[in-house]
């Protein structure tokens, strides 16, 4: 029960900082770090649109791949789902 209360609050503040460091709707860049496999990748970009501009790049070692997907947001809460529905991947590290 404690996890579900501290994530909100998490989220609550994050809203608030977006709303204070970004006029929307903007462009926004999302980062993100997963184990290099086909499947967290396909999961990642299926986080974003259409319009949305992704790049991979792979680790030194070939572990990890980080990826950065820039795309327009209209409200801060679309921000907030995306990272809402990155939880779930297996293996992820959001920047």
């Amino acid at each position: 029960m404690g996890d579900k209360v501290d994530k909100d609050k998490f989220y609550a503040e994050l809203e608030q900082k977006l709303e204070s460091y970004h006029k929307f709707p903007s462009t926004y860049l999302f980062k993100f770090i997963v184990p290099n496999n086909l499947q967290s990748l396909a999961e990642v970009e299926a986080l974003f649109g259409e319009k949305a501009v992704v790049t991979t790049r792979e680790s030194k070692t070939g572990k990890y791949i980080s990826i950065t997907a820039k795309e327009i947001v209209l409200q801060s809460r679309e921000v907030i789902t995306v990272y809402k529905k990155a939880e779930i991947i297996e293996g992820l590290i959001s920047l």
